[in-house]
């Protein structure tokens, strides 16, 4: 009888945390979203300060990566490169923690320690050299251009049997490899910059115009024309004028140069989704998982046909199993351009589609989320019918426990833009006024942002703003 009353309270119990758990990891701090994208920074940093146990969890590298981009967007640049630090050294330590990796392996993904997408960790060094660059700090900028030199290499390493963009894979990052050429610029390492800036052309054709239909931008090759006339590399200028279609004519700077990033919207929040798999044993201990109604089969091969029923498959004929996926936040503004005082005006080009990026390594890792998920969920459930059959009661709990368990992982960086833009301006020396003209085409949405920019001759000025808007809804 005692048996009895504690299996009902364990159901009952099941059953609170299963609702509790249908929630994605969006939706689980809608407090501290809803203040960020409603551009109310303030109260969305009191949200993540007055969650203590945040700093502790299974997501504290989120936590950080928060922390620093909400006191960066409140000009504490210092505050949020320190962060930004602690985010840095976790994403390393996780990354080489193969017990997490293990575990990732065998139980939920959600009760492991989340390691941050790869672009993720490009983004902290994007941000790092920002602040450091509002500070005046170029040398600090250019470490972490070291530091992005390293994970790029990792990055192309880690995906070394594929690596061109032919392929369609995401292995190499044209606006890292752009940005990195515009903070050697600016520290008048020409020979560098220019590296860089021929890296980042080479991918943007090869790689970006075909996956996120991003050309190579007008500024950058501009800035590749310059730097190679510079250094006097005459054939390379001859070379990349002849490809680009463009005449690079010399002019002498008088004042000094403003650099604008402009973040546009946000990112996409994971959910989740699930399909129904039926487990088909076939010959010489293989157990195919397969959904007809979307052509899908995955093989996997035991050790040996006994092996089929010591594991109790025999008794599972149907698993349903959640994956992870992206939902994009539509951008509300789709163009913006630079006017100043002085009537110039230049438009802000796209150099990075974060969303695309997002929604393309998720892809390319999709069959190995599909693999490591199907034979963790029939494991599960042959071990829940293994237990039905000594007492059903408890095959009851088990089965709710596993229900419980088995979520996809819908955690990922949120307050990150949708996109990157960015523009290049010559400006007289001293205090200039200069406005942001946002557009969006498809919803006739336009508005203005007023800057003051201390221009110094012969130096680069650099400016960013991040525009929170979306055309998201959360369901």
């Amino acid at each position: 009888m005692k048996l009895f009353f504690r299996v009902r309270y364990i159901c009952w119990l099941s059953i609170f945390f299963l609702c509790f758990s249908c929630a994605s990891y969006y939706q689980m701090n809608y407090k501290f979203n809803r203040f960020f994208e409603e551009g109310e920074i303030e109260k969305a940093e009191k949200v993540l300060v007055n969650s203590k146990k945040a700093p502790e969890s299974k997501a504290k590298l989120l936590y950080y990566l928060n922390r620093g981009l909400v006191s960066s967007l409140q000009a504490e640049y210092e505050e949020s490169n320190q962060f930004f630090e602690e985010a840095y050294k976790l994403g390393e330590d996780l990354r080489n923690n193969y017990w997490n990796t293990a575990s990732s392996l065998l139980i939920n993904p959600n009760l492991t320690y989340y390691t941050g997408e790869d672009h993720e960790l490009l983004l902290i060094h994007y941000y790092k050299a920002l602040n450091f660059l509002r500070m005046n700090d170029t040398q600090s900028a250019l470490v972490e251009c070291r530091r992005l030199n390293v994970k790029l290499q990792k990055l192309s390493d880690k995906y070394k049997a594929n690596v061109s963009g032919k392929t369609g894979k995401y292995t190499r990052d044209a606006f890292i490899h752009n940005l990195m050429g515009i903070i050697y610029d600016a520290d008048k390492d020409y020979n560098n910059a220019f590296i860089a800036y021929r890296n980042a052309v080479d991918i943007y054709q090869q790689d970006y115009q075909a996956m996120f239909g991003i050309e190579a931008p007008d500024q950058l090759k501009q800035d590749l024309l310059r730097t190679a006339y510079l250094m006097g590399f005459e054939n390379e200028l001859k070379r990349y004028e002849d490809l680009f279609g463009m005449k690079y004519q010399h002019e002498k700077q008088e004042g000094g140069e403003l650099v604008f990033f402009w973040n546009n919207g946000l990112g996409p929040v994971k959910d989740e989704w699930s399909i129904n798999f039926a487990l088909v044993r076939g010959q010489g201990g293989v157990v195919n998982f397969t959904n007809d109604a979307l052509g899908l089969t995955f093989p996997f091969q035991l050790e040996d046909e006994k092996e089929y029923e010591k594991k109790n498959l025999n008794n599972v004929e149907f698993i349903r199993v959640a994956f992870p996926k992206y939902v994009e936040r539509p951008m509300v503004f789709d163009h913006a351009y630079l006017s100043s005082g002085q009537g110039k005006k230049v438009m802000l080009e796209q150099a990075e589609n974060i969303n695309g990026i997002a929604f393309q390594t998720l892809q390319q890792r999709m069959l190995k989320e599909f693999g490591i998920s199907l034979l963790r969920v029939a494991m599960k459930k042959a071990a829940e019918y293994s237990v039905r059959k000594e007492n059903e009661d408890l095959g009851a709990v088990i089965s709710l426990v596993n229900a419980i368990t088995e979520k996809a992982d819908t955690r990922n960086w949120q307050t990150i833009p949708h996109s990157i833009y960015y523009g290049r301006a010559r400006l007289a020396e001293g205090q200039q006024n200069i406005s942001l003209h946002l557009h969006g085409n498809r919803n006739g949405h336009v508005r203005d942002h007023d800057f003051v920019v201390d221009i110094k001759r012969g130096n680069t000025t650099f400016q960013t703003f991040h525009s929170l808007d979306s055309d998201f809804l959360v369901r």
